[in-house]
């Protein structure tokens, strides 16, 4: 029994195992560990070591998990600002010129086949459109 004792003493106090795990390894009860180990004199210290060892832990978690939030927030932010930015080229482009009809036939190419007696590119009539989309461009 003495030797007992002594593994679940060295098993809490120098390779630092939790009671639940103490219990499990040496097949004893969590309550019998638990009395053994508080019948020694350096429990109060130990605990008080384990104590702070849990509050930094728990600290250094806290900044890294804080950290991250920050980090995805700006991340979140700088989307949002791109974005925007986008939107608003859009509108400045949209607003300043007119597509052209060579440009809307080259954007849109699958639409237009060419004709080449006429020398121009006409709009597949199977496809349907609507009335302002060029029904033939001239070649250039």
């Amino acid at each position: 029994m003495e030797n007992l004792k002594e593994k679940i003493l060295n098993l809490f106090y120098y390779n630092h195992f939790k009671v639940k795990d103490i219990s499990k390894s040496t097949e004893v009860s969590s309550a019998y560990v638990t009395k053994v180990i508080q019948g020694d004199t350096r429990y109060t210290l130990e605990k008080k070591l384990r104590k702070e060892n849990s509050k930094d832990k728990r600290k250094l978690y806290q900044r890294n998990f804080i950290k991250k939030k920050r980090e995805n927030k700006r991340i979140e932010d700088n989307y949002d600002f791109v974005q925007s930015q986008h939107k608003q080229a859009s509108r400045e482009l949209s607003q300043k010129q007119k597509l052209s009809d060579e440009d809307y036939r080259k954007w849109n190419q699958s639409a237009y086949k060419y004709n080449s007696s006429k020398h121009r590119y006409e709009f597949d009539d199977n496809l349907g459109c609507s009335y302002d989309v060029p029904k033939y461009i001239k070649e250039r």
